[in-house]
């Protein structure tokens, strides 16, 4: 759970009055990319009928994805990138008709960087549920109106299962990589366990092997928030104009998720107990940098998610352990053949580290024996987006093994 594109996962500043003016205008009913709006770099597959893990069904689903670089004649050299919970497929590209913001990886993936599009076939899909092109709440149904409440639960299993047809329709029978961090280190867990002799490699950046009571708590108190917004009404928000939808809820949820990605060090160094104008909040009716901090943040966010899907992804994430079904942890992460990179930060809060050296103890193939590696930084949770340089010395390794 993390900013996941590029203009968010920058160290946090205060809040600039130009930032506050490209915020002007009442948000939508949902941010979700809709039929009809500009395709940019995406790309589609469609499949029939879906069932899930847990008894429910989609008529047919679509995947939205988007690719670089080129397959290779023997189709061994397919890297699949997983993003995480408000992520999208756009890993790499500008800003621009269908895109709202640049790619949220682009230091990692490109021509000669640590995932080489001049070697690689890269595939990046927006997950199963997601708002960015792939089917999920505020798709739309047989019935001509958007599913909304009507969406069925979806498990980590049921969008890795999604994922897999993908790679069927795409004719890869193995990746080369599959790299995900947060939710998306999550689905990298679940193809190294469910799909070993699909994976070479793996690289599962700050995922935990489950998602813990903690965990589980924070999300609930989130997606409470936002249904407890009376524009949310129950799911059934589309038709409502601009202003009218549960913006106010949603980016609650997203400034008390912020407070999970970013590490208390950066938060204190960076405002420390400034004001956001000349007017004082002791008392006399200003802000504290941070707090205008937040709610910016929450406010953008409002304009590219969609509050269904927000609920349908973070149940997701609440259904994650690796051992369901599967004698346990231990015995799952036994399962797993591929050389693996578990990459964790000292500062997360989120996911802390002992899930990550979990993960490394469990499976027989990693780089760095029983240990994950750990990145020093002050950025929390967010750090594996942010500390590129890091992360892709270890990408390479991972790539060179």
């Amino acid at each position: 759970m993390d900013w996941q594109i590029s203009e968010d996962t920058v160290p946090s500043a205060p809040v600039t009055e130009a930032d506050a003016r490209s915020l002007l205008g009442r948000p939508p009913a949902t941010g979700a990319w809709r039929d009809g709006d500009p395709v940019g770099d995406r790309r589609f597959a469609s499949f029939g009928e879906f069932r899930t893990e847990t008894g429910g069904s989609l008529p047919g689903i679509r995947l939205a994805y988007e690719t670089w670089g080129e397959l290779s004649p023997t189709r061994d050299n397919a890297v699949l990138i997983l993003h995480a919970l408000t992520g999208d497929s756009h890993v790499r590209g500008a800003a621009g008709p269908g895109h709202a913001t640049a790619g949220w990886w682009s230091d990692l993936v490109g021509p000669g960087a640590a995932i080489d599009t001049d070697r690689f076939f890269v595939v990046a899909p927006n997950m199963l549920g997601g708002c960015q092109g792939s089917t999920g709440p505020a798709s739309i149904a047989p019935d001509g109106y958007e599913w909304a409440s009507r969406f069925p639960y979806l498990t980590i299993r049921d969008q890795v299962s999604a994922q897999a047809l993908l790679a069927d329709q795409l004719g890869i029978d193995s990746w080369h990589a599959v790299v995900g961090g947060s939710m998306g280190g999550m689905h990298a867990i679940e193809w190294a366990v469910g799909h070993p002799d699909r994976v070479e490699r793996a690289a599962i950046l700050s995922a935990p092997p489950i998602t813990t009571a903690d965990q589980i708590a924070l999300n609930s108190v989130q997606m409470d928030t936002v249904r407890m917004d009376p524009r949310f009404a129950g799911g059934e928000y589309y038709d409502a104009g601009d202003g009218d939808g549960p913006h106010r809820g949603l980016a609650l949820a997203r400034r008390m998720a912020l407070l999970n990605y970013r590490s208390p060090t950066e938060l204190n160094s960076r405002f420390q107990r400034s004001w956001q104008s000349g007017v004082s909040p002791l008392g006399r009716g200003g802000r504290f940098a941070v707090e205008s901090y937040l709610d910016f943040h929450g406010n953008k966010f409002t304009r590219r998610f969609d509050a269904n899907s927000y609920l349908t992804l973070v149940e997701a994430m609440n259904s994650h352990d690796v051992g369901r079904d599967r004698d346990g942890v231990d015995d799952a992460l036994g399962r797993v053949t591929a050389t693996t990179l578990v990459l964790g930060i000292d500062s997360d809060r989120l996911f802390p580290i002992d899930g990550q050296h979990r993960i490394a103890r469990g499976i027989r193939n990693t780089l760095d024996g029983d240990a994950a590696v750990v990145l020093s930084s002050d950025f929390g949770h967010d750090g594996f987006l942010i500390e590129t340089a890091a992360v892709a010395t270890h990408l390479r390794r991972l790539f060179a093994s």
